[in-house]
């Protein structure tokens, strides 16, 4: 079987931005992101083939990681007619028969390292799509077996895929967000230290540690590798703060063990009526071809 874990926060995001026309309920509300997720859940169901899927949200947009930088990203900056569409975003997935793991505590990219640290190497599980372009998952990317997959450029990134768009292995992903930084999740990272010279670094030592102190021995072709070491030494605190806030977490609460509890049964049929029907999109409810009743 193949694993599809989806980033519907990514997805929600995606379809909130997109330049189509908007989507309204009922009673006035903007649901122009939760349809846009709806029809492109389905087109992974139906046209893609998708049978075994997990779908992870940022059911509150801090998490623990706020608690050890107070500039890492919150709500602050979402529009509130897409913030408002979160719990509504769940509800309707739930409806549609898919398997939904909310996050508070911990983040929708938690849950998806969670899950798929858990299924690599399940019986019976060929390969784990983990359905996002965000640069974070590609930490947990496994040979050909866990792999990314941007569906919006139809593009697959296995681990060789990783190398060549970061220039690091998978394993070396934290340390070099650590290096960079990540504005989308607001730390810094180091001055000087870029995509170059971090990918540089760490191709040859992988991780943070195994940085030699002395510059002169790092034997890679990076332009001004002496202030680059001062920095790093001087930043070594914050460096080791951020890869924590860069390294995802295996741990993150979601309930199912067996891969098989993935399985896409088809649409709740009176649930997705009903919401469709709330949402003002009576062509949608037609949409699914395998109802559950």
């Amino acid at each position: 079987m193949r694993i599809h874990l989806v980033d519907a926060t990514y997805e929600l995001f995606r379809a909130h931005y997109a330049p189509r026309p908007g989507a309204f309920a009922r009673d006035g509300r903007d649901v122009g992101a939760v349809v846009g997720l709806l029809y492109t859940l389905l087109t992974l169901l139906r046209d893609e083939g998708a049978t075994h899927v997990g779908c992870a949200t940022d059911h509150v947009i801090r998490s623990f990681r706020n608690g050890l930088y107070p500039g890492y990203k919150t709500e602050a900056g979402v529009p509130a007619q897409l913030l408002d569409q979160f719990p509504l975003a769940e509800r309707a997935m739930e409806a549609l028969g898919l398997v939904v793991w909310p996050m508070v505590e911990f983040e929708a990219d938690d849950a998806l390292a969670t899950a798929a640290a858990r299924w690599a190497d399940a019986p019976g599980v060929d390969r784990v799509l983990i359905c996002t372009p965000d640069k974070d998952l590609a930490q947990c990317v496994r040979g050909e077996r866990v792999v990314m997959r941007d569906r919006r450029r139809d593009r697959t990134v296995d681990e060789v895929g990783v190398v060549a768009r970061w220039g690091v292995g998978p394993a070396s992903i934290p340390d070099y967000l650590a290096l960079v930084g990540d504005s989308a999740d607001g730390f810094p990272g180091l001055a000087g230290w870029g995509a170059r010279s971090s990918a540089a670094v760490l191709s040859r030592f992988e991780h943070l540690e195994g940085i030699p102190g002395d510059a002169a021995a790092w034997g890679v072709g990076v332009r001004s590798p002496a202030a680059l070491n001062a920095t790093l030494r001087a930043g070594w605190g914050d460096a080791l703060l951020f890869r924590r806030l860069a390294t995802l977490a295996t741990d993150a609460p979601i309930a199912q063990r067996d891969p098989e509890a993935l399985l896409w049964r088809g649409a709740r049929r009176a649930q997705f009526e009903a919401l469709c029907d709330e949402l003002g999109q009576p062509r949608l409810a037609g949409r699914p071809h395998i109802w559950q009743g």
